[in-house]
């Protein structure tokens, strides 16, 4: 009785041990939902809306200066605007789900005056305000070192959402981690690094 209750034991501490190995290898973050409750989806067009009404509506671009080409990534000024449709596009671009904390390009689905992607950027160190932009021009794909400032992440606020520059597409490369946050510039709200997060929510279009 006892050396077949140690051979019982032996076998489900095995069993057990393997199941944990396989549940940990196949763990992957949770997947980002819109606000029906759904998974976003890759490629798939997409309303970026602030969490707090009142505040502005969705996202889309305009100028900061007076360049004839709308290049800031802006929350527009009214609550019932929802801005530009937005595709998000992971670094593993066989991945259909959009899951937080993880390298994605984000992309307006518009069109612009410019000669210019709509995919975002970190724009360079705006030495006038102190602040790091988010801009369009970026280029999809190819992580790497000359790319490390076109990727963003999704990440968990609360029972909300954050945008994050924290990229780990290059290995060797030393980034920022900042929030993406809500910079008041020439009576334009635009997206900027901030150590005070822009909470935000996304419905599909």
């Amino acid at each position: 009785m006892t050396k077949n209750f140690g051979i019982f034991y032996f076998i489900f501490i095995l069993l057990a041990s393997t199941e944990l190995r396989f549940s940990t290898a196949d763990a992957s973050p949770e997947a980002v939902l819109d606000i029906d409750g759904k998974k976003l989806r890759a490629g798939v067009n997409y309303y970026i809306l602030p969490v707090f009404r009142g505040r502005g509506g969705g996202l889309t671009l305009g100028n900061l200066q007076s360049e004839i080409c709308p290049v800031n990534v802006v929350q527009e000024q009214f609550e019932l605007m929802n801005g530009f449709p937005t595709t998000f596009h992971p670094v593993n671009p066989k991945k259909g789900v959009v899951r937080v904390s993880t390298d994605l390009n984000v992309q307006f689905d518009a069109s612009t005056i410019c000669v210019t992607s709509t995919v975002w950027k970190l724009d360079k160190f705006d030495e006038s305000t102190g602040q790091w932009f988010v801009t369009i021009g970026g280029s999809r794909g190819n992580p790497g070192v000359e790319t490390v400032d076109n990727w963003f992440k999704i990440e968990k606020h609360g029972k909300d959402y954050k945008l994050v520059f924290c990229p780990t597409v290059c290995n060797f490369c030393k980034v920022m981690c900042r929030d993406i946050g809500i910079f008041f510039k020439n009576g334009k709200r635009a997206l900027a690094l901030s150590d005070t997060p822009f909470p935000v929510m996304f419905k599909k279009v």
